[in-house]
């Protein structure tokens, strides 16, 4: 059974897209993700044109990460103030990221760059995780205790100016990495069509010393609203939305990820971090044999002009 996008003007099997929408709300419930870095890709591997795959990726993001924040938001775990400044850092890099998106479409790079960009991000991401986990796994097996820097220590962040205290979060921390991290983060949910989660959130606990428990809250308040911004502004700049594809993978996220939740809450927490690392190291490496493939088709003519 096929359906025609309107946007992406092709057809495609819609089982096929309800599969994939399934699959990323499962994987998403399962490890706590937003799943953006997944579906953009696997749309791509689909044909879906990247500038199409990268806007309705950040638009399915937006569904995936909202019962989650509420969710925090009710146990007390989202710590407003801090979520605020980092939106106001997401807002910013998302409209600058817009602007280079147009850019690189009217270039003709923009392809090249958004599977580039993968490769990279997915491909060392990927890696940092499946050796982290390895590592807990084999201390768990020795029964060896972990031994992690805490958050509340100080490191060269902390002497930073411009501070400011966030009491939920029982920290005294310079704005300026934060609006920073945000920055960054809006400019891959523009260009990637990613939530950026499993970047921000390493990052909050690791660099900036907050603490755990209020960190992936947090983090899923400023992903609702960079996303959601952004998936207007590429609708209303770049018409790339497919409301349709956005529609079905949403439908079919939703439901896989009620199933994804049960099984994760099965696995230890080293078993989670080892199987997603090793999920975003496929995805990496299944893009990057596409950059060095010769396609079946390597020219391709357009022919302009009335009647030629």
């Amino acid at each position: 059974m096929t359906i025609y996008l309107p946007i992406a003007e092709l057809s495609v099997n819609i089982f096929i897209i309800l599969g994939m929408g399934a699959a990323v709300g499962f994987l998403s419930g399962m490890f706590g993700v937003g799943g953006g870095f997944l579906i953009t890709p696997l749309l791509i591997f689909y044909n879906i044109p990247p500038v199409v795959a990268v806007a309705t990726g950040a638009n399915q993001v937006v569904a995936s990460s909202v019962s989650g924040a509420i969710t925090h938001f009710r146990r007390g775990t989202l710590d407003m103030k801090l979520g605020t400044v980092l939106l106001v850092g997401g807002l910013a890099g998302a409209s600058l990221g817009v602007v280079i998106f147009s850019w690189l479409r009217r270039l003709g790079q923009l392809d090249l760059i958004i599977s580039l960009l993968y490769v990279v991000f997915l491909g060392t991401i990927g890696a940092l995780m499946l050796m982290e986990s390895l590592r807990a796994m084999r201390r768990a097996a020795k029964n060896q205790p972990v031994n992690l820097k805490r958050p509340g220590q100080h490191n060269w962040v902390h002497r930073l100016p411009f501070k400011m205290r966030f009491k939920k979060s029982r920290i005294y921390l310079s704005v300026l990495p934060i609006i920073g991290l945000g920055f960054g983060i809006g400019m891959l949910t523009s260009i990637m069509g990613v939530g950026g989660g499993f970047i921000m959130v390493p990052a909050m606990i690791y660099l900036l010393r907050i603490p755990t428990n209020v960190v992936v809250g947090t983090s899923l308040f400023q992903i609702i609203f960079t996303t959601a911004y952004t998936t207007v502004v590429q609708a209303a700049t770049n018409y790339s939305v497919d409301i349709v594809l956005a529609f079905l993978l949403m439908i079919a996220g939703v439901i896989g990820a009620q199933y994804g939740v049960r099984v994760g809450q099965k696995l230890r927490g080293e078993q989670l971090r080892a199987l997603l690392g090793l999920l975003v190291l496929a995805v990496g490496l299944r893009l990057a044999i596409e950059l060095v493939m010769t396609p079946d088709d390597p020219f391709s003519i357009v022919l302009a002009g009335s009647g030629r």
